[in-house]
């Protein structure tokens, strides 16, 4: 199987890891890729938002399979564009990918589904902003309606902040707070079937703590020994199947990666979003503990034959993965600045770049990150962070915290 990958993240790079180690890809492509990537894959320039062009590069590579990794190309139609030449894509069509595109239309998917999730307003005027947050109160959460790479969502106890965040969008998602430990289910659809992987929990605030901004993820963890025992089932009863039936409802099926993430409330897990994609930074956990064929899964998922697939098969043990970010991120990161001591297995490149003397180079605001594994979840964390450790990269910060909670038992689900 001949295989394209879209996209040059960190989520791509643990694609492409997981790919490159199936048996059954004999030839895998990336664009644009990564210095990272580049290790495993041949490396293609392309514009990922721009369907023609990569329907034209999945015809030209001869792929038998095209993954595409971000949010931003599916909502484009990339994935459209690549079906409309008879190649199979893991990835949902425009139409679908509206649950993360936009949040008001996810809300009103969840609600015909019956799924069960945050109260919440579509506002687009200060008036209508007020009222929502004057019927929550705080903490207030406000969330941009489109794409915003993560940082689309505020939660505040600062109603100034709050107003702020809202005016800045224009068109935003007021919500109810929900209370609880969080958790990001990844589900791998064919539009019918649906196989769930393991749950993991990632951490969006920039400082230990969970302090400061949101970011797109500073690092991850999984499987999860605090979570309910039959979490992943009562999710696919109640939210996966629900909301797929509900798109099929609507002519829309979704295929490919529904990212389902929760709050595991008192009254039971509630739906936080809906993204379309692997999300990034769980991504480079969960496929760490996959053992069953990444290729063959995605290719399963993307012509209709999850079905018959065998049952996932999944390493013992734990994965940790922390993210080091550049200086003045999330607000302002600095790229250009030389980077050592990253060329080693268990680094995972996000924003990267390589001169042509060699030379790597910060290029973005989450730069790599270690991702480790272990038999259990504390000597995987300690994995993690001596990796993080060896990598030099001038004013780069990361959080000290990641996976600690859990290692300690602190983790409760309220009741």
């Amino acid at each position: 199987m001949r295989v394209l990958l879209v996209g040059g993240g960190g989520r791509e790079h643990a694609l492409a890891l997981g790919l490159a180690g199936d048996p059954a890809v004999e030839a895998l492509v990336a664009a644009p890729g990564n210095p990272g990537i580049a290790a495993v894959a041949e490396l293609r320039e392309v514009t990922p938002t721009d369907p023609a062009a990569v329907a034209a590069l999945a015809v030209e590579v001869a792929a038998d399979l095209v993954v595409i990794g971000p949010e931003a190309p599916l909502v484009a139609g990339v994935a459209d564009a690549v079906r409309a030449k008879g190649i199979a894509v893991f990835g949902p069509s425009a139409e679908a990918a509206r649950l993360e595109g936009s949040k008001t239309f996810a809300k009103d998917v969840m609600t015909a589904a019956g799924v069960p999730t945050a109260r919440a307003y579509t506002c687009e005027d200060a008036s209508a902003v007020a009222q929502a947050l004057d019927e929550f109160g705080a903490p207030y959460v406000v969330k941009d309606d489109g794409l915003a790479a993560g940082k689309g969502v505020v939660v505040t106890d600062d109603r100034a902040a709050a107003e702020r965040h809202a005016a800045e969008c224009g068109r935003v998602v007021i919500e109810e707070y929900l209370s609880g430990p969080e958790v990001s289910l990844f589900v791998v659809t064919d539009g019918e079937a649906a196989v769930p992987l393991l749950p993991a929990q990632d951490f969006k605030r920039v400082g230990d703590g969970d302090t400061g901004p949101n970011t797109g993820g500073m690092g991850a963890y999984a499987p999860l020994p605090w979570a309910p025992p039959n979490l992943v089932d009562d999710v696919m009863r109640d939210v996966v199947h629900p909301t797929l039936a509900e798109l099929r409802r609507r002519g829309t099926p979704f295929a490919g990666l529904l990212y389902v993430g929760l709050a595991i409330t008192p009254s039971g897990p509630r739906v936080i979003e809906f993204n379309a994609r692997f999300g990034d930074p769980e991504t480079q956990v969960v496929l760490a503990l996959l053992e069953t064929p990444l290729g063959g899964l995605l290719h399963a998922a993307a012509t209709g034959t999850l079905g018959a697939h065998p049952p996932l098969r999944w390493r013992d043990g734990a994965a940790v993965t922390v993210v080091v970010a550049a200086d003045g991120y999330p607000a302002g990161p600095r790229t250009g600045d030389v980077i050592t001591g990253a060329d080693r297995a268990g680094i995972i490149h996000a924003g990267t770049r390589r001169d042509a003397d060699g030379t790597l180079r910060s290029a973005g605001g989450r730069v790599l990150c270690g991702t480790a594994t272990g038999p259990d979840l504390a000597a995987a964390r300690d994995a993690a962070y001596a990796l993080v450790r060896d990598v030099e990269l001038a004013g780069s910060h990361h959080r000290t915290d990641i996976a600690a909670a859990a290692v300690d038992g602190r983790i409760t689900i309220p009741g």
